[in-house]
């Protein structure tokens, strides 16, 4: 006899809500950016707030999610594609305004949607969760952006500043990079697995 397995958690939940919230904010955080070129200070301000915000979803949603026993396949996946879309929104808002360049931009646009297609590549056969590393990856992102973001104008010395977030963000970037090595092979492995259990149950 087989042992009852656990009911999935229901879809509509408090993380799922976090989540989807950060979707929301990522096009009100990108048109506050934008306004007079991202040279008002108080708007700039503002898409900073958001940003920190849409930014803190990610850490509660995850923590409730496992705490209270949310957890479910789409939160799985939808929380790395919020992610995602919120830091591509940062990255190519800012590279819009002429503030980081574009290469960097289209190394990390590329890597992120990279590993989502991984994700729903081997979708049939498991979920990659974050990593440590990829969550690593999203923090330095995170730090480097919210440094991108403050107004040069309030701060002091605006020159020490502006290399500090270049090293934090090159810092990011090296992590995209060697963490998105890592989902590869872990993609490849959890595929290879599943293509054999799949060949165990059928005989061939």
């Amino acid at each position: 006899m087989s042992e009852p397995t656990e009911p999935e958690a229901p879809l509509v939940n408090l993380a799922n809500a976090l989540t989807m919230l950060r979707l929301v904010l990522v096009p009100v955080f990108l048109a506050f950016l934008l306004v007079h070129d991202g040279q008002h200070t108080g708007w700039r301000l503002a898409a900073g707030g958001v940003f920190v915000v849409a930014s803190l979803t990610d850490r509660f949603d995850g923590q409730i999610a496992r705490s209270r026993g949310l957890v479910t396949r789409f939160g799985m996946i939808a929380d790395p594609i919020a992610d995602k879309a919120l830091t591509g929104a940062a990255l190519v808002g800012l590279s819009l305004l002429g503030e980081l360049s574009w290469w960097v931009t289209t190394v990390i646009a590329v890597r992120e949607l990279g590993v989502t297609a991984l994700r729903f590549w081997v979708l049939r056969h498991g979920v990659i969760a974050a990593s440590r590393g990829g969550k690593l990856k999203t923090l330095a992102q995170t730090i480097a952006i919210g440094f991108y973001l403050l107004p040069l104008t309030l701060v002091a010395p605006a020159a020490l500043v502006g290399h500090a977030r270049w090293w934090l963000m090159a810092i990011a970037v090296a992590l995209t990079l060697v963490t998105g090595l890592d989902y590869v092979l872990r993609a490849l492995r959890l595929r290879a697995r599943g293509v054999a259990a799949a060949r165990a149950v059928t005989g061939t």
